[in-house]
């Protein structure tokens, strides 16, 4: 189900209430702030009981942060007759922009995904629910639909894990903090990579254009 769906099947009390606390946990993100859910409650002004009822672990806090922050991007649906090098220069257009102005929820997604791989490491008792990410496959999946009416699996395969590689939040962390990119150029850039990804697929796998 998706966020959107889930959202709508609330009643009216459940859905603003769920929506106060997802609104307040994106702005504590925006700040720099990796809330707990008790640290929600009290900002949201709600007891702990109804914040935990929503979400009973902060991984369930972090998916649901992340897919209302992504909620645009996963119900992007291309035009049938696009070939891919279209559907890749929408989605990126579409994405980024949008990443962008929920970078601190993202980049709290990472951190909170990093710190349960640690924990994880040094313990096998670790029982904690992990954050789960997801929505990159079936998206890039859209993407590269028409390469598999002219191009062996072996090729349409490079190409959706070399997407992969550009298309998601640690890209940005790559560009903005390493190489001090404004959004902008990390848009062009992706654009660009996009483009020599599939130029060279085709080059290695010569068949009809898709």
């Amino acid at each position: 189900m998706s966020y959107s769906d889930e959202t709508d099947a609330m009643s009216g009390t459940r859905k603003r209430t769920h929506q106060l606390l997802v609104t307040t946990a994106l702005g504590l993100f925006e700040q720099g702030m990796l809330p707990t859910v008790s640290e929600l409650a009290a900002h949201a002004g709600v007891s702990r009981a109804t914040a935990y009822r929503y979400f009973p672990t902060q991984s369930d806090l972090i998916s649901a942060t992340v897919d209302a922050s992504l909620a645009p991007i996963i119900a992007w649906s291309p035009t049938p007759e696009d070939n891919t090098q279209q559907r890749i220069t929408e989605l990126l257009n579409l994405a980024y922009p949008q990443m962008f102005k929920h970078e601190g929820a993202l980049r709290g997604a990472l951190q909170v995904s990093l710190q349960q791989w640690a924990k994880e490491r040094q313990s096998s008792e670790y029982a904690e629910k992990r954050f789960i990410r997801g929505h990159r496959k079936e998206i890039l999946l859209k993407v590269i639909e028409p390469l598999k009416a002219h191009y062996p699996e072996e090729m349409w395969d490079k190409v959706i894990k070399s997407f992969s590689l550009i298309y998601g939040s640690e890209v940005f962390l790559v560009m903005k903090d390493i190489w001090k990119m404004d959004d902008q150029q990390v848009i062009d850039m992706t654009q660009w990579m996009a483009k020599a990804i599939l130029n060279q697929a085709k080059s290695d796998y010569p068949a009809d254009n898709d």
